[in-house]
């Protein structure tokens, strides 16, 4: 039988290389024997999972609805050992994490205390930045990512929704007005993070609005945003735990609040591309995520 877990393994490792012998060395298969499994694995499912030329391969729409697959059951396999063999006297070592630095103020920090308390043998390295970090190359067993991801060999686990709201002081909107539709944004001052200098918004019935904005300010630090729209600069495109509790004591309203934005946000671990998990990484990435799921519940629910 052709469909098993090492060549689930060989597969994905293929279609992450983009080359079948490469990744046969990897498995310590010659350049027949690589092509011969895929073939078999190909031949058993009977669908072509694979474009080949003389240079690389990729993946065919069949072979993107495996590859994908093939990951969730390779992780859920390994979820499932870690779980079933670890204790927390089993879990060691350095853990080195990186995470925003903004999100992990609200949703990591917190809560290392008693993480350690719980896992005393675990040395956690934490770098907070706003910068996106190579993870492989500098090394780090985790890290917590915001927003959609880009198409990467890393793997990937959701943690939790993450919405994202355009918010305003009430002092700018009592000068300025509330702009009626997207388009209005055009005539606002318009707060804008990184290189976020189109908001995409969706309307109720489906109809997407690509808004050109412009502003007074540009930053890639989202507490420093947070403050300016405090402020009353102008409209921001806020995440969760940045206009959550302004919203809730009144001190922001929500600007165009039928409209969504998009792409929808979410709250990724993603680590180095590899099947074992160890177990420091693995409770690590399980107590935050039951942190960061309670933590948005309790403070932010009524708004969700």
């Amino acid at each position: 039988m052709s469909f098993d877990l090492k060549t689930l393994e060989f597969f994905v490792r293929v279609a992450t290389l983009g080359a079948i012998g490469r990744a046969g060395e990897e498995f310590g298969m010659s350049p027949t024997n690589a092509s011969q499994r895929l073939k078999s694995l190909e031949a058993e499912l009977g669908v072509k999972l694979l474009n080949r030329t003389t240079r690389a391969v990729s993946l065919t729409p069949d072979g993107e609805v495996l590859l994908e697959n093939a990951k969730r059951i390779l992780n859920d396999l390994e979820d499932m050992r870690t779980m079933l063999t670890r204790t927390a006297q089993s879990v060691s070592g350095q853990l080195r994490v990186t995470a925003s630095a903004s999100f992990a103020r609200a949703h990591i920090v917190p809560f290392v205390p008693e993480f350690l308390y719980l896992y005393p043998k675990v040395t956690l390295d934490l770098n907070l930045t706003d910068t996106v970090v190579d993870i492989v190359e500098q090394g780090y067993d985790m890290a917590f990512r915001i927003g959609a991801l880009p198409p990467s060999s890393l793997l990937v686990k959701k943690i939790d929704d993450n919405p994202q709201w355009l918010v305003a002081s009430t002092d700018y909107l009592d000068q300025a007005g509330a702009p009626q539709t997207p388009e209005g944004l055009t005539h606002h001052a318009c707060l804008t993070l990184g290189k976020q200098q189109i908001w995409r918004l969706l309307s109720a019935d489906g109809v997407q609005h690509d808004v050109q904005v412009s502003g007074p300010l540009n930053v890639n630090f989202g507490d420093a945003m947070g403050e300016w729209v405090l402020a009353g600069m102008g409209i921001a495109q806020a995440a969760l735990w940045h206009a959550g509790p302004d919203l809730k004591a009144g001190r922001l309203e929500r600007v165009l609040p039928d409209f969504e934005v998009i792409p929808h946000s979410c709250i990724w671990a993603v680590r180095p591309p590899g099947r074992l998990m160890p177990a420091r990484v693995h409770a690590f990435m399980s107590f935050m995520q039951a942190k960061i799921i309670a933590t948005n519940k309790a403070r932010y629910g009524a708004l969700l």
